[in-house]
């Protein structure tokens, strides 16, 4: 198995659109991805671009294939400067457990300090104990002191 970690590129898109997809059934929010192609795509690759991605591409069946991303933006704390948000790492269905998500998380964690980030966050569901493991093997800190917040337009 030869996996190739790569920037994202806009022909990506719909690929990724599909894992974003995926990764709402698995979270069993189906209805709850409303973002179109067309902003997905200008907010990733247009003049002004908020959010960047890396891609995992593997053989399958002969063809190179995007099996998984990782998609990050930049957050700004007062208290810690620029960190990396970490939105998502989806990886497959059928090509979980194979590493493919440490690959991503190692390339993030690369390129956060390469940008010279103070840091990453993101979020996992509590129910996710899978990811919870995963996320363990760095040394993460939990904090279950916040309160989640939005309001949607």
């Amino acid at each position: 198995m030869r996996i190739t970690i790569r920037p994202a590129v806009k022909e990506d898109c719909p690929r990724l659109m599909e894992l974003v997809a995926e990764l709402a059934e698995f979270e069993k929010a189906p209805g709850e991805v409303t973002v179109n192609p067309d902003h997905f795509i200008e907010s990733g690759f247009g003049q002004h671009p908020v959010w960047w991605a890396y891609v995992a591409e593997a053989d399958e069946n002969g063809t190179r294939v995007i099996v998984a991303f990782a998609l990050y933006y930049i957050r700004y704390s007062t208290w810690k400067g620029q960190r990396m948000y970490l939105e998502d790492i989806i990886v497959t269905r059928d090509w979980r457990g194979r590493g493919i998500g440490k690959l991503l998380m190692d390339r993030m964690v690369e390129e956060a300090r390469a940008r010279k980030f103070t840091g990453m966050m993101w979020q996992v569901l509590d129910w996710n104990q899978p990811a919870i493991q995963f996320y363990k093997k760095y040394d993460v800190q939990f904090d279950a002191g916040w309160v989640n917040c939005n309001v949607n337009f």
